[in-house]
């Protein structure tokens, strides 16, 4: 092989991998507006694991945020278990319970 087959060989390469470099960055700058990547997701999402804590080697308490309302599990054991359903987010008082006041004229 002379010089010019290297020479043409390492300027394809450099094209070929330039080429891949802008189709990656197009996929990125341009994948939330196909909806056939993934990213063209019109409404919000509603389920988010807020923490985890490990309990002991196999088990674990997971707190999951669904719809404002967070959720505590404990999974991993032989069956999982939910071990509560009316916790609020801290912080959230759009779904805090409100207090009711009570009557003016009562006497008790």
């Amino acid at each position: 092989m002379e010089t010019d087959d290297y020479l043409r060989f390492a300027l394809s390469f450099v094209l070929v991998i330039g080429l891949i470099v802008l189709a990656g960055g197009l996929l990125r700058r341009f994948s939330g507006q196909l909806p056939s990547l993934g990213g063209g997701r019109k409404s919000p999402r509603r389920l988010k694991i807020v923490e985890t804590l490990a309990v002991d080697p196999r088990r674990r308490l997971v707190l999951v945020r669904r719809d404002g309302v967070e959720h505590l599990l404990l999974v991993g054991g032989s069956t999982d278990l939910v071990v509560d359903t009316s916790a609020t987010p801290a912080g959230d008082d759009s779904m805090a319970p409100t207090a009711v006041p009570s009557p003016q004229g009562s006497t008790s």
